[in-house]
């Protein structure tokens, strides 16, 4: 069986990301076959390209209904040493919330994002900026740590190895990475989190559980990481007991993206539902996308939710944290910050502003 369909409605996506603005029909298929009523896109910032944000703020205007915006830092006066000019990282949060984002999204956690740019998030660089969200009340979802096998070249799996996720020596530990967000938890307690691919603690309920209580308004969402599956798998009745205890702190995710086809985003979202919904055993179909990895990887052993808590992770913790409905753009200030980002990518990379996705979606939005 590759492809299962949710028995619920109103379900909400909290995790998407959307490529160039020529996938604007592509994306629009996926949430429609998949059996999503709405998406959050979390944008991920490339400078030189001034991609990442531009689109998703286009798929808004488009479908200002359907499509919440997580918007991504841009680090780029960081990472140019000084090339261009940039807002600070509290200004950029500002920005983003005049321009009717939802929320942020933060990537400054994973270890790739580390090996780029060695700041720690409690580094003074961040410190503004915390102070901002926070005093804000945008959610974050936010991306800390890898699963522990990556750090193990023994079992590291092939399709993380030919994105060049395994770390070594040279790398951030894991357990340093969970102890820097925890410093900024304890000097920011009204953050409001959904930690990223269930905060990669999936092999460790316990720990999962002792974080929850200690956190009580943070969240982890469920976009796979298919070893999240696997690891919870191997005692779904722990796994059930957790998920129905911690219901309201748990947002459906499918990490879906643009770029998949029709057959890839049924079947990726179809595993976490039938995870959820069934107490079925099966492994991950033969047409599923390279990064869920092959059949023989794993068994998956559905958790067989009830219906509360199915509504709870499948759309009530994500409307409680953002609102039910996605914020209006303000147009005025998307182009603004369309604008701006075309600038920066035109200085680094030599590319004509007007042909970057955050020029285009500029001329877009001003009609």
């Amino acid at each position: 069986m590759s492809e299962w369909s949710s028995k619920a409605s109103g379900i909400i996506d909290g995790h998407v990301h959307m490529g160039p603005v020529s996938d604007e029909a592509a994306l629009s298929a996926i949430r429609a076959a998949a059996g999503i009523e709405k998406m959050a896109l979390v944008s991920i910032q490339n400078p030189e390209s001034g991609s990442g944000l531009p689109q998703s703020l286009y798929m808004k205007a488009r479908c200002p209904d359907r499509f919440f915006v997580f918007a991504g830092l841009n680090h780029a006066a960081r990472l140019s040493g000084g090339k261009v000019c940039t807002p600070s990282l509290a200004e950029q949060a500002e920005a983003f919330d005049r321009t009717g984002c939802d929320g942020i999204k933060m990537i400054e956690g994973k270890p790739t994002s580390r090996q780029q740019m060695d700041i720690p998030v409690t580094d003074p660089y961040f410190a503004d900026y915390w102070a901002r969200v926070e005093a804000l009340g945008l959610p974050v979802v936010w991306h800390v740590n890898d699963p522990e096998e990556f750090w193990d070249p023994d079992r590291l799996p092939g399709w993380a190895r030919e994105y060049d996720w395994g770390y070594g020596p040279d790398d951030v530990e894991k357990e340093t990475l969970y102890a820097e967000a925890d410093e900024v938890l304890a000097r920011h307690p009204g953050l409001k989190i959904v930690f990223a691919h269930f905060y990669f603690l999936s092999a460790d309920l316990p720990r999962a559980a002792r974080f929850f209580e200690e956190h009580p308004n943070l969240h982890f969402d469920l976009a796979p990481g298919i070893e999240m599956l696997y690891n919870i798998s191997r005692d779904p009745d722990a796994g059930r007991t957790f998920f129905i205890r911690y219901a309201d702190r748990i947002v459906f995710g499918t990490d879906l993206s643009s770029g998949l086809s029709a057959e890839e985003s049924i079947v990726r979202a179809g595993i976490v539902y039938r995870w959820l919904e069934s107490e079925d055993t099966f492994r991950v179909p033969d047409a599923a996308d390279f990064l869920l990895g092959p059949p023989e990887d794993g068994i998956i052993r559905g958790l067989g939710l009830p219906d509360e808590a199915l509504a709870r992770i499948y759309h009530g913790n994500f409307a409680r944290l953002t609102g039910p409905q996605p914020r209006p753009l303000n147009v005025e200030a998307a182009i603004a910050e369309c604008d701006r980002l075309a600038a920066i990518a035109e200085a680094l990379s030599g590319q004509p502003a007007a042909g970057t996705e955050a020029g285009r979606v500029a001329r877009y939005l001003e009609g």
